[in-house]
């Protein structure tokens, strides 16, 4: 069987991204598993098809790299909002239906190859606070600790510790490890379903600005977020630690698309 695909990243977080609208497709983990190998595959750290639904724009149907279903992806949401338009199923502004619920998205500028999108985030209502770490859910669960200098940090290895720490199982977490530098955060993740440490992780960016609100008692307004790889910006409101209208904004890239045989 060939199957087309297209290559989309945010911000270095990248993705294979499947029309599915004629609900032809459906791939075992393991297929999904290979595509996403960066030596026997495509190379990604996730997959998503762009489904038909009966409500909405589209569905956004999420994969890991490990071939199983995911939670929410923030950079996720903001790339296939990008493959949308180049689809004809929307315009600028779209209105999808994702694993943790409904997600509204808008395209603020953009080209061929790259668009600048803003994607909402689902409200936050609870933070609960550790010894040293903060926890929430951004659409995936989050560890955010705060640390002074995000270099020496041996994401890797101590990331991988965190997610698969009891306390959070059985589900597992991504693991934030942010900064506060001049003017921005910095932010570097470990995901779980990936199991490394990616260029950046949408929904882990958005519960470190979260957190940096609480820690900074910011109302409202936003963090500019600098990862590894790229720049994204969150806005939110924050009544009593409890936050809405949340949107993570940052660039969505195509890289390229294919033909490959499966």
């Amino acid at each position: 069987m060939k199957l087309k695909f297209f290559k989309y990243h945010g911000t270095g977080n990248d993705f294979i991204l499947i029309d599915n609208r004629n609900s032809l497709i459906e791939l075992p983990p393991r297929q999904i598993n290979r595509l996403c190998d960066r030596r026997f595959g495509v190379g990604a750290d996730g997959l998503m098809y762009v489904n038909t639904s009966g409500d909405y724009d589209f569905e956004m149907k999420y994969y890991n790299s490990n071939g199983l279903e995911g939670t929410m992806c923030g950079n996720g949401g903001r790339c296939i909002t990008a493959f949308s338009k180049s689809l004809g199923i929307i315009n600028n502004n779209a209105r999808f239906i994702a694993i943790d619920g409904i997600h509204e998205s808008k395209i603020i500028s953009d080209n061929e190859i790259e668009s600048y999108v803003s994607l909402k985030i689902q409200d936050v209502e609870k933070v609960e606070k550790g010894v040293d770490y903060f926890f929430l859910n951004t659409g995936s669960p989050q560890y955010v600790k705060f640390v002074d200098d995000t270099e020496k940090i041996d994401v890797v290895n101590e990331g991988k510790r965190i997610r698969w720490d009891e306390t959070f199982q059985p589900e597992g977490t991504n693991v934030n490890f942010t900064e506060f530098k001049e003017g921005h955060l910095f932010v570097r993740t470990f995901e779980r379903g990936v199991e490394d440490e990616t260029l950046s992780c949408g929904t882990g960016v958005t519960a470190s600005s979260l957190v940096a609100a609480i820690l900074k008692s910011k109302k409202s307004g936003y963090f500019d977020i600098k990862t590894k790889g790229g720049d994204l910006k969150v806005h939110f409101k924050n009544k009593n630690n409890k936050f809405t209208d949340i949107w993570l904004e940052g660039p969505a890239v195509k890289v390229f698309e294919g033909i490959v045989e499966i």
